[in-house]
């Protein structure tokens, strides 16, 4: 396993506060780098929200920032909030999580 896999597991505890669902099984982690710096390893996050007027958002980012530092190796983090592709749960959420929110 990579050290991208290991952030994804770091960051997977972090729920989105109304739904209570990881923003990892929502699909909102659209992608991590992982680059060597002078001071050690840091991870890019980009990650989207399930609406552009979250309420949430600067929890959510606060929360997967705290957790992707929380990574073994891990020195530093960013995360960058993107807003494409727009988020669809019926393509970017896990099956698990379309259960949950009611997708079949």
């Amino acid at each position: 396993m990579g050290i991208e896999e290991d952030v994804m597991d770091s960051i997977r505890p972090v729920q989105d506060p109304e739904m209570k669902i990881s923003v990892v099984d929502l699909g909102l982690i659209y992608g991590i780098r992982v680059e060597e710096r002078e001071n050690g390893l840091h991870a890019e996050i980009d990650l989207t929200l399930t609406s552009p007027g979250c309420p949430a958002a600067p929890e959510i980012m606060a929360a997967v920032h705290r957790a992707g530092l929380e990574t073994k190796e891990i020195e530093s983090v960013h995360v960058n909030l993107v807003w494409s592709p727009r988020w669809d749960p019926r393509v970017h959420a896990s099956e698990d999580a379309q259960f949950e929110l009611g997708i079949f």
